[in-house]
């Protein structure tokens, strides 16, 4: 690997351009000359060989003589998938355990292994069960595998997926949101340089059980982590995998909590292995897919009948008291949550739920839409009404989150016509607005009810030119204040029994509206990402809009080119609806609310410098710029409503904490 490090150095010295073609170059000619195999020398064993060299054989690494600005250069190269970072931050999803479902919708999937409407091979979700949905496990497999990758892991958004956040019990909820706190404050990460070096990735609790010594935990009472493993029976099973590796190159120990959490579900008979989670969960799935189960009445029998997930259950409640100490220590941890993303549905949305998950960090909510046609709702078994759906849009609005709702296409009842219609209201109508949208086609899973739909002719996937044709027809219809997230989801090909297998469908849709010199205004399509930002050359503007409870200011720095690289969403309540809701909401008569500030380029460590969008002073002039417009606007306070991780920035531009949120006075 030596060989590979020194070729990409001379290469950058010279002046060349090292892509990931020329990387590859670079790679297989050391793969011939070695006569290894290709796995060997695999990207992501590069970079933390590097780091590694670095730190342990300095008379090596200054042999390679690395000035400060090569390295910049050299660790582009190595760092893997670096569109994961662009956006401004690192991200982490995790999945809470299989849960009753309030909602019985047609197209959702029901696998009882995982969440309503996830699959248990999903990326995200194949990690969660690998970890026995441990909130704790699944933020340091996730820690690790970023800093595997070569990403800064210093601002962490965590979002929070599994259904309907408000069906779990609410001290579930809050242990849950705990434990990942406490995972990014003790930086429960496998250390990225030894384990890669090693050619050991433990992307999940089986992987990473199966290779660790490590120290008995500190003792901390009231939480799963007090089980200290067993450490010979840990030994035994190290002993006999292959896989595992010795002398200097091997693994560091894991971090001990996560350690003595391995060991306690090992202890405690949890399946394991892909063929024991298969058969514990094989008759159950039968039943939900033949319809002779509902998928709660599965649940409720699969998981309350096992001994090992009842104790669990009464392991996994946390206090309110506990969580504000762990947000607390998390304001100025290494790993801080500047954002805090759960998912629910329009009719549990009200002023006391919210109120609760703003007290537990959150400042984003994904919400199922699906669709604005009452018909369509209803045939597909949705449950709910449009006018609950204004109602969900107005109150996360007033209360200052985020909003991300979720619009599917080519629905039971739907026609092409139909949907254009409805994304359009969705993107138009002041009733709703998202701020960001998950806009994805139905796809057909076995264990959902929708498959005897598609048996008896009753519903057809649409085909995909008619696909791409309604979806490149919504990109352009979304205005420049709304970000379309993603096009798809993770489903695998061979999980989908009809509708799209493209996992490039976004890919697909965009080259079309290229072909046909379309113009694009949402914010992903303009994001600055991985570029560099001539910071002298941006411009601010200002994007005026109304919704039913509020005026809304999307202030945005501009490039050139068209190009975003930040935005800050100031909203202007509507003072009659402030004064109608005294009591119910924790805001009052003239405050404004700032939503989101949000600096595009790649993620920096916190403290250090460099040219990326970050570290400008964006930030600091779009709230200054949001201030003016409030005070002139008549207001006099500036809410926002910040991250646990972004308090002490907010402290410095001037902002109290005040309840749920910070707030400035102007």
């Amino acid at each position: 690997m030596d060989e590979i490090i020194t070729d990409i150095v001379e290469a950058l010295r010279a002046g060349e351009a090292v892509d990931d073609r020329a990387l590859v170059r670079i790679v297989h000619a050391q793969l011939r000359r070695d006569h290894v195999d290709k796995r060997t020398y695999a990207k992501r064993r590069l970079l933390p060989f590097y780091l590694r060299v670095k730190r342990e054989e300095p008379d090596r690494w200054r042999s390679w003589g690395i000035t400060s600005e090569l390295e910049e250069r050299l660790l582009a190269v190595l760092r893997m998938k670096p569109r994961r970072t662009a956006s401004g931050v690192a991200t982490i999803t995790v999945i809470t355990k299989p849960w009753p479902c309030s909602g019985d919708c047609l197209f959702c999937p029901n696998d009882v292994r995982m969440p309503k409407s996830y699959l248990h091979r999903e990326p995200a979700c194949e990690r969660a069960e690998q970890n026995w949905f441990d909130p704790y496990l699944q933020v340091s497999a996730r820690l690790t595998a970023l800093s595997q990758m070569g990403h800064a892991t210093d601002k962490i958004e965590l979002i929070v997926l599994g259904g309907t956040w408000s069906d779990y019990p609410e001290d579930y909820q809050i242990w849950f949101i705990s434990e990942l706190f406490r995972a990014l404050n003790e930086g429960a990460a496998y250390p990225a340089d030894t384990a890669a070096a090693s050619g050991h990735t433990p992307v999940s609790g089986r992987d990473v059980s199966e290779a660790i010594d490590a120290d008995e935990p500190e003792a901390r009472d009231g939480h799963l982590a007090n089980r200290s493993p067993d450490r010979a029976a840990l030994r035994e099973t190290t002993d006999q995998n292959p896989r595992r590796a010795s002398g200097p190159s091997a693994p560091a120990p894991l971090p001990a909590t996560a350690a003595a959490r391995i060991a306690w579900y090992r202890d405690q008979g949890f399946p394991a292995r892909e063929d024991e989670l298969s058969a514990f969960a094989a008759g159950a799935q039968a039943a939900v897919n033949t319809g002779a189960r509902s998928y709660n009445q599965a649940i409720h029998e699969l998981y309350g009948a096992s001994a090992p997930h009842r104790t669990l259950a009464a392991a996994q409640r946390g206090t309110w008291e506990e969580l504000e100490r762990l947000q607390h220590e998390n304001e100025s941890a290494r790993h801080r949550v500047v954002g805090l993303v759960i998912e629910t549905r329009p009719d549990a949305v009200g002023p006391e739920a919210l109120m609760r998950i703003r007290r537990q960090g959150a400042t984003k909510v994904q919400m199922g839409v699906q669709s604005l046609n009452q018909a369509v709702l209803d045939i597909n078994g949705r449950g709910l009404t449009v006018e609950q759906i204004e109602r969900a849009f107005a109150w996360l609005r007033i209360f200052g989150f985020k909003i991300h709702a979720h619009q599917m296409v080519s629905l039971l009842g739907a026609t092409p016509e139909l949907d254009r219609a409805d994304y359009r209201r969705l993107v138009s109508d002041r009733a709703f607005l998202p701020d960001e949208v998950k806009l994805y086609p139905c796809a057909l899973i076995e264990s959902a009810r929708l498959l005897r739909n598609h048996q008896d002719g009753s519903w057809r996937p649409y085909p995909e030119e008619g696909l791409l044709s309604i979806l490149a027809d919504d990109i352009v219809a979304t205005p420049p204040y709304c970000r379309i997230s993603r096009m798809i989801r993770d489903f695998s090909s061979g999980d989908i029994r009809a509708g799209n297998k493209k996992p490039n469908l976004r890919q697909l849709v965009e080259a079309r509206l290229e072909r046909g010199q379309a113009t694009v205004r949402e914010i992903r399509f303009r994001e600055v990402g991985t570029g560099e930002v001539n910071v002298e050359r941006l411009r601010m503007l200002e994007v005026p809009y109304e919704t039913s409870v509020s005026r809304e200011r999307f202030i945005e720095w501009r490039a050139q080119d068209n190009r975003i690289a930040g935005f800050l969403r100031l909203s202007l309540p509507d003072p009659s609806f402030i004064a109608a809701h005294t009591g119910e909401i924790p805001m009052r008569p003239g405050e404004a609310m700032i939503r989101e500030v949000h600096i595009y380029g790649a993620v920096a460590r916190l403290g250090e410098g460099g040219r990326a969008a970050q570290h400008l002073g964006l930030g600091r002039r779009l709230v200054e710029r949001a201030c003016e417009i409030a005070r002139e606007a008549g207001y006099r306070r500036v809410n926002v409503i910040s991250a646990v991780g972004t308090r002490a920035y907010y402290r410095a531009l001037g902002f109290a904490d005040n309840g749920l949120y910070q707030q400035r006075e102007i």
